[in-house]
């Protein structure tokens, strides 16, 4: 008897031009802290810029001391040693810490995406970092027990009007988004990450006003937020 437990494909999985399913264990994992206390962020950006850091520094439009970083890595390993090592330093050590803005995800792909790379680890990337897009909206979400109940047909259905919202800002140029899964990653239990990204703020409040009347919004969400807002002050090249 083969005592051999049978292996586990766990890599994120695509569709080629072709048809053929196609598959990528390489996804991007982003971090969310934010912090108060902040008088002066410049000596953040100093630190920042010379340890390398690939992220994003946001001025927080609700606490005029406000601040938070994201920041972007393939190895998770990153955040619990090179990046714990930093904050853990001045001038990180001389902030207040808001733990309720925490947020941690990864990228993945729903089964259709032809270019694996491009949608796991290069467009988010760019995304995050384009200088012309530094207003943000981050918030984590959770979807109740009975969406996930649906048959998949109905909830491509009811996924597609968020993606048709999606899309019709982004293609005019107003709002880009980031979407991270987070399960197991969240001290609340949420599903996922939203970033909202564009050059103006108001877009991306127009955005999450015309989700209110998806059905997802309306009927299957568990929780929503709590949202952080900012502005990018200092991003590292993409």
């Amino acid at each position: 008897m083969n005592s051999e437990m049978p292996k586990l494909d766990l890599s994120e999985k695509g569709r080629s031009k072709e048809g053929e399913t196609i598959s990528l264990n390489r996804r991007l994992f982003m971090q969310l802290l934010a912090y108060g206390s902040c008088q002066d962020p410049a000596p953040l950006i100093t630190t920042l810029q010379q340890a390398g850091v690939d992220g994003v520094l946001y001025a927080d439009l609700n606490d005029p001391q406000g601040v938070a970083l994201l920041t972007l890595h393939e190895d998770p390993d990153f955040f619990v040693t090179s990046l714990r090592g930093l904050l853990n330093q001045p001038p990180f050590t001389g902030l207040t810490p808001k733990p309720e803005y925490t947020m941690f995800g990864r990228t993945y792909a729903i089964g259709y995406e032809s270019n694996l790379e491009e949608v796991l680890l290069r467009r988010p990337r760019r995304r995050v970092l384009n200088p012309n897009w530094p207003w943000a909206i981050w918030y984590p979400l959770r979807r109740s027990g009975a969406f996930e109940r649906l048959p998949e047909e109905e909830q491509r259905d009811i996924l597609m009007e968020h993606g048709n919202i999606g899309f019709t800002f982004g293609r005019a140029g107003y709002a880009h988004d980031i979407r991270l899964a987070c399960y197991g990653l969240d001290k609340n239990d949420n599903d996922f990450v939203v970033g909202l990204l564009g050059p103006d703020l108001y877009p991306l409040s127009a955005v999450v006003q015309a989700m209110r009347k998806t059905r997802q919004t309306s009927q299957y969400l568990e929780s929503l937020g709590p949202f952080f807002v900012g502005k990018a002050i200092w991003q590292s090249k993409m």
